[in-house]
C-alpha cells in the first residue's frame, strides 16, 4: 500500500523514500569483509589506504579517524600519517610520492583542506593516477570525464551508488547541481551527464537561482552553504540529493520543506556522508585487486 502525507499546501503526497546511505554503506562493508578475506587467502597480503592529515585542524582529525575505522571494520590496513601544520609543498609531495612507490599501499587519500602555504592542488597531482582512491587529481577527472577508466571523487561516486541502488532514473531527466567544487560539483555533473540525464551546474552566484532549480527533476546540493536552498524551490517529485553537512546537523538544502515535495531525498546525516568513505574503501579494494591481478 502507497504511503502517503499530508500537506495544507500541497493536499495528499506520496510519501517520500529516504535514500539510506546508512544503510547502504553498512551492507557495502560486509561484502568489502568478504573481499578482503579472499584477497588475503589469494595474495597473502592485507590492501592499505593511506591517509595524510597536515595540520591540527580537529574536523580533518575525526574524518581521518572515521576512514580509519571504516577500514578496520572490513579487515583493511589504514596507515596513518601525520605531519606538522608548518609542513611545505615539497616535504609531503616527497612523503605522497613515497606512498606512490610502497607496493603495500593501494590507495592514498589525503585529507583536505591543507594549511595555506602548502600548494594543495600540486600535492594532489603527486598522487599516482593508480593510487588515486579519492578521485582527486586532474588526470583522475579528465578520464573519467571522458568515460575511460578512473575512480571517480569519493562523494559524487558514493551518490551515484546510491542512487543506482534505489533504482533511480537517471535518463532523459533534468539535473541541476548546485555547486562547482573540483570534487563534488563538477565532477557530480560528469557523472550524471555520463548517464544521460542534462545537467545544468549552478552555484551561490547564478542569477535566477530559484527558478532553474524548480526545473530539477534531479538535485544535488553541494554549495557549501547551510540550508541555501529552501524547499518552495523543490519541484513536486524531484529527487533531493544534499552532499552538504554543518553543524547542528543541516545540510545545503532545507531538508525538512523538501521532504514534504520530493519523490525521495537524501536524511543529514545518514545519506551522503556515509557513502563517501564506504567508496572510498571500496575503491582502495578495487586498487588492489587490479594491481594484484584478483578478480573480486
Amino acid at each position: 500500500m502507497l504511503m502517503t502525507i499530508n500537506d495544507s499546501r500541497q493536499g495528499v503526497l506520496p510519501m517520500a523514500i529516504v535514500l539510506d546511505g546508512k544503510l547502504l554503506a553498512k551492507n557495502t562493508e560486509q561484502a568489502l569483509a568478504d573481499r578482503v578475506r579472499l584477497f588475503k587467502d589469494k595474495t597473502g597480503r592485507v590492501p592499505q589506504l593511506a591517509t595524510i592529515l597536515v595540520g591540527d585542524d580537529p574536523a580533518s582529525a575525526t574524518y581521518v579517524k572515521m576512514k580509519g575505522n571504516a577500514c578496520a571494520r572490513v579487515g583493511m590496513l589504514s596507515q596513518r600519517i601525520e605531519m606538522g601544520k608548518d609542513t611545505a609543498t615539497g616535504q609531503l609531495v616527497d612523503k605522497i610520492v613515497a606512498l606512490n612507490d610502497d607496493p603495500r599501499v593501494d590507495g592514498i587519500l589525503l585529507q583536505h583542506p591543507v594549511p595555506r602555504q602548502i600548494d594543495e592542488r600540486a600535492a594532489f597531482e603527486a598522487i599516482s593516477l593508480d593510487k588515486d582512491v579519492d578521485g582527486v587529481t586532474c588526470l583522475g577527472f579528465g578520464r573519467m570525464s571522458m568515460g575511460c577508466a578512473a575512480y571517480g571523487s569519493a562523494t559524487p561516486a558514493g551518490i551515484m551508488r546510491l542512487l543506482n541502488h534505489y533504482e533511480i532514473q537517471l535518463e532523459g531527466k533534468f539535473a541541476v547541481v548546485v555547486g562547482r567544487s573540483p570534487i563534488l560539483g563538477k565532477p557530480m555533473a560528469m557523472m550524471l551527464l555520463e548517464r544521460n540525464a542534462t545537467v545544468v551546474i549552478c552555484h551561490s552566484r547564478t542569477v535566477g537561482l530559484p527558478d532553474i532549480v524548480r526545473q530539477a527533476d534531479i538535485l544535488v546540493g553541494a554549495v557549501g552553504k547551510p540550508e541555501l536552498i529552501r524547499g518552495d524551490w523543490i519541484k513536486d517529485g524531484a529527487v533531493v540529493i544534499d552532499a552538504g553537512y554543518h553543524p547542528g546537523g543541516i545540510g545545503d538544502i532545507d531538508l525538512k520543506a523538501a521532504a514534504l515535495k520530493a519523490s525521495a531525498y537524501t536524511p543529514v546525516p545518514g545519506g551522503v556522508g556515509p557513502m563517501t568513505i564506504s567508496t572510498l574503501i571500496l575503491q582502495t579494494m578495487q586498487s588492489a585487486e587490479i594491481t594484484a591481478g584478483v578478480s573480486a
